[in-house]
């Protein structure tokens, strides 16, 4: 009994000994007196102004804390408010304490608010407090060595944080709101350059009118110092919509880097991106991501490889920034096969009140990129490709894509393609050869207009804000070389078979294209010379076994119709698409007028014409058989003169 009393008292005398301490602490802890201090120091050191709003509140249990309440801190030199947060709260372990340790436990941040500055000249407005204190760490000539710097924090927290960015000079302004940040144990020892840190997230989000976006960044294992800094795991999410589109990645990767030498690599990335939308065909399309990243920050240099598929397709891409401001981008992307047309959404119904899409190849500018791109096999726009390889170079505001190389329809093609932002201009050179030419033209412009298979050559250029502009911008030359092949629309064979019984016509007959019918040919050779959109040709010139056709005309693409006149002249045979039944209009022209537009193109007999150059061939047929007579009569004159 002797033995608990003495230990009740003990107990007691050291109760009363800690609230004594305890009434001590409060009644030196002296608020105002530490708001006016902190305020006087920061003001002398950074030239800020400090306000802490309300009063400073001290509490001893379960940890000794300070929490303080409104707080704002002023521009360099100025009243205007830099930074700003509604409450914070430091504690340190009690324990420690009696050692005359301080082992901060917890930091606590609520509502910070910062706003960083590019001005005009380049300079950030928070460039003296990145800025390190040359007296502080200087040693000797008078001067001591700064107390190494040890930290243990058990956690940190901040919520609610929102920060932006506001460039003086491009007027440009952008803003990270809801950002919460939080760490689980903080270790630092500046004597032996080390860090440690259990576990760091982040989280934060966006928003722009209809397009939101939530980002999560997680850092765990973090362990090392400058030169050697080892992260077990990044882990990155974003989830984001806009509109009907939703958006879902994830990556995560272990992570080295060399603060000092400013490095750092992601060995081993691993992720997906899952996007949706009710209007893609498959509504829904996910994407597994592989690959790594290295980075050099001090020499502005970085390497990223990824590998990806889905659906069918394998995809491999690098890139190489070879420099950050200005960028200079350089990659090579490899696909096996890609079909693009799955992936978009079904076209609208064209609405012709509305108004076209405008180009705009601005984007270009300031851009230095320089990559290959190679394609097993493609579809875009209907347009069926394959061994697509490409080398693409941009720079000074010019695309340039050369050479491009490509097979398609049975074919093969190779040339150029240029675009330049100065004046939305482009320029085109292909030669396609060996290329069957009607599955072409049905994909590429859904006509079926000829059939046959050769070699068909391109130099274009154009220029204009709109596909409308550039149609009627159209200048350059184009020709085609094709055999075996036919004319769709009109079947000029059953035409001259129907015109024995019209050769006295006097007017013209019109017939619309219709499907099925087709004129036949062995060869056919034609060149183009475009000027404003329209193409000219002078030279059309087709063969069949019964059947020569030449002709002339104007071919309004930007206007999408034409006006054309083919001349059909019958070669004499009885065999063939013709057959005896043409054989009396051996010798004869036959003027057809091509006209209307792409999508309804009529062809006219012009039977006037063909009448007239009947007359013109009998006329012509008269005189010579009449000056055959008037010769053979004087043959025989001559005879009996000299008597033979």
């Amino acid at each position: 009994m002797k033995v608990l009393r003495i230990l009740g008292i003990t107990l007691g005398l050291l109760l009363a000994l800690l609230a004594a301490g305890v009434g001590v602490l409060y009644a030196l802890f002296d608020g105002e007196k530490i708001k006016a201090e902190a305020s006087r120091t920061v003001l002398e050191k950074t030239q800020r102004r400090l306000d802490i709003a309300g009063t400073l509140e001290l509490s001893i249990w379960p940890d000794v804390s300070i929490r303080v309440g409104r707080l704002t801190l002023s521009e360099r030199g100025g009243k205007e408010e830099f930074l700003a947060l509604d409450s914070a709260r430091v504690a340190v372990a009690v324990m420690p304490l009696l050692s005359k340790q301080v082992r901060v436990r917890r930091i606590e941040v609520d509502g910070l608010k910062a706003t960083v500055v590019k001005r005009k000249d380049g300079t950030l407005n928070i460039a003296d407090l990145m800025g390190g204190n040359e007296e502080r760490s200087r040693v000797g000539a008078g001067g001591t060595a700064s107390t190494p710097l040890q930290i243990d924090i058990a956690g940190i927290k901040v919520a609610n944080a929102q920060f932006t960015w506001r460039d003086e000079k491009s007027g440009g302004t952008a803003a990270l709101s809801r950002l919460d940040f939080g760490t689980g144990r903080v270790q630092a020892d500046s004597a032996k350059q080390a860090l440690a840190i259990d576990a760091l997230s982040l989280a934060a989000t966006f928003a722009d009118g209809a397009s939101t976006a939530a980002v999560k960044l997680g850092l765990s294992a973090i362990d090392g110092n400058a030169q050697d800094l080892k992260i077990g795991k990044l882990t990155l999410d974003l989830d984001a919509k806009s509109g009907e589109t939703a958006l879902k990645a994830h990556l995560d990767s272990p992570v080295a880097a060399k603060l000092a030498a400013q490095t750092f690599a992601l060995e081993q990335i691993a992720g997906s991106i899952d996007l949706a939308n009710p209007r893609m065909p498959m509504k829904q399309l996910k994407l597994p991501l592989g690959g790594s990243l290295r980075a050099d920050l001090a020499q502005q240099t970085a390497a990223l490889e990824l590998a990806t598929q889905f659906d069918e397709s394998k995809i491999a891409t690098k890139l190489r920034v070879a420099k950050f401001a200005p960028l200079a981008l350089g990659f090579d992307l490899d696909i096996d096969q890609l079909n693009v047309d799955k992936y978009l959404p079904p076209k609208q119904a064209e609405d012709k009140a509305a108004k076209e899409d405008k180009l705009d190849f601005s984007a270009l500018k300031g851009l230095d990129v320089n990559g290959a791109i190679r394609i097993g096999a493609l579809q875009v726009s209907k347009l069926k490709l394959a061994k697509l390889n490409a080398k693409i170079a941009i720079a000074g505001g010019r695309l340039d894509v050369s050479p491009l190389t490509l097979n398609l329809y049975e074919g093969a093609a190779s040339g150029s393609l240029s675009l330049n932002a100065a004046g939305n201009s482009l320029a085109l050179k292909q030669n396609l050869s060996g290329i069957s030419i009607n599955p072409l033209m049905k994909d590429l412009a859904d006509k079926d207009l000829l059939e046959g298979r050769g070699t068909v050559a391109l130099d274009v250029t154009s220029r204009g804000d709109s596909v409308a502009a550039m149609k009627k911008a159209l200048a350059g030359s184009a020709a085609v070389s094709l055999k075996d092949g036919a004319i769709k629309g009109i079947n000029l064979a059953q035409s001259l078979r129907d015109l024995k019984g019209k050769l006295g016509a006097k007017q013209d007959e019109t017939q619309q294209a219709k499907a099925g019918d087709q004129t036949d040919f062995s060869e056919l050779t034609a060149s183009l010379k475009i000027a404003n959109g329209i193409a000219r040709n002078d030279d059309l010139a087709m063969k069949s076994p019964f059947l020569r056709l030449s002709g002339a005309g104007d071919i309004d693409i930007g206007g999408g119709q034409m006006n054309y006149v083919a001349k059909a002249s019958v070669v004499g045979t009885s065999a063939g698409q013709g057959g005896k039944e043409v054989d009396q209009l051996k010798g004869v022209t036959v003027p057809v007028r091509v006209s209307g537009p792409f999508d309804k193109l009529a062809y006219q007999i012009e039977f006037g014409s063909l009448v007239s150059d009947a007359a013109k061939t009998k006329v012509e047929a008269k005189k010579e058989e009449v000056k055959a007579r008037v010769e053979e009569k004087a043959k025989d004159k001559l005879k009996g003169l000299f008597g033979k």
